[in-house]
Parts: structure tokens; sequence; C-alpha cells
């Protein structure tokens, strides 16, 4: 299942975490496009090169604008 992408502040459960575009290993992020597919949040994190993968066990909370919905 593919799903329509959002610009959504990211915060993951602890043990859980994805590069910043400084390099470093967060667990949340304020910005990052998010799309879903099956039980995963992919991650495009601005100023990365990748998209990141996440289960959805990892995911604590993901924020986005009312009007994205």
């Amino acid at each position: 299942m593919n799903s329509q992408a959002r610009i959504a502040s990211v915060e993951l459960v602890a043990g859980y975490d994805v590069v910043a575009a400084d390099g470093s290993r967060v667990s949340s992020v304020p910005q990052a496009r998010v799309t879903f597919n099956g039980g995963f949040a992919l991650l495009e994190i601005p100023g990365t090169d990748t998209v990141q993968v996440v289960s959805a066990p990892g995911v604590r909370l993901i924020t986005f604008a009312a009007d994205e919905a």
C-alpha cells in the first residue's frame, strides 16, 4: 500500500533512531517527508540523500498539519 507523502515531525520509540543531516543519530526530527508502506514509515529527512525506513513499532508520534490530512 502506498500513500500520499506528508511533511511531518517524527518522534521514535526509545532504541530506534535515524540519521540526521549532520550525520548524528537522533530519535526525533522536526521535519521529514513521510510516506507509509505496509507496516513501515519511509522518512526523507532534509539534508540526507537516502530514504530511511522505520518499522511501525518504532514510531512514537508523527505530527502534520490538519489541512494535509
